[in-house]
């Protein structure tokens, strides 16, 4: 099984059939494909997927704290999909406020397939 993005749709790809993948949220360990991680904290990981931009519409980054995932939207810090622990929700938010224009630029980055930026943790 492999993982294939093609226009900025995602699609499993088994024995030669491929299906999109309509999951909003597709668990990383699952993904075979480079997820960029852009800051890491606290035991939260923030990435952003290449050519992301289709589902949600607005700039967004992909967090995961142990076995939970969430989709938040970097305008305001809200929770698109998924859920995180009110606490490392609290602090992927405080972190979003400090460092809102970097994820912005990067997320422009991944939309077009070039490599993001690192961003500092919240420390």
């Amino acid at each position: 099984m492999g993982v294939l993005a093609v226009d900025g749709i995602t699609w499993n790809v088994v024995v030669g059939i491929a299906e999109p993948i309509t999951d909003a949220l597709i668990s990383f360990d699952e993904r075979e494909v480079d997820v960029p991680t852009i800051s890491m904290f606290y035991g939260v990981i923030v990435s952003m997927y290449f050519m992301d931009n289709r589902r949600h519409h607005l700039a967004h980054i992909h967090v995961r704290y142990q076995s939970d995932e969430a989709v938040v939207a970097i305008d305001d810090g809200r929770i698109l999909e998924g859920s995180l622990p009110p606490g490392k929700m609290r602090l992927v938010q405080a972190w979003i406020e400090i460092h809102r224009d970097e994820p912005l630029a990067d997320g422009q980055l991944a939309v077009s397939g070039q490599q993001p930026f690192k961003i500092e943790p919240l420390r």
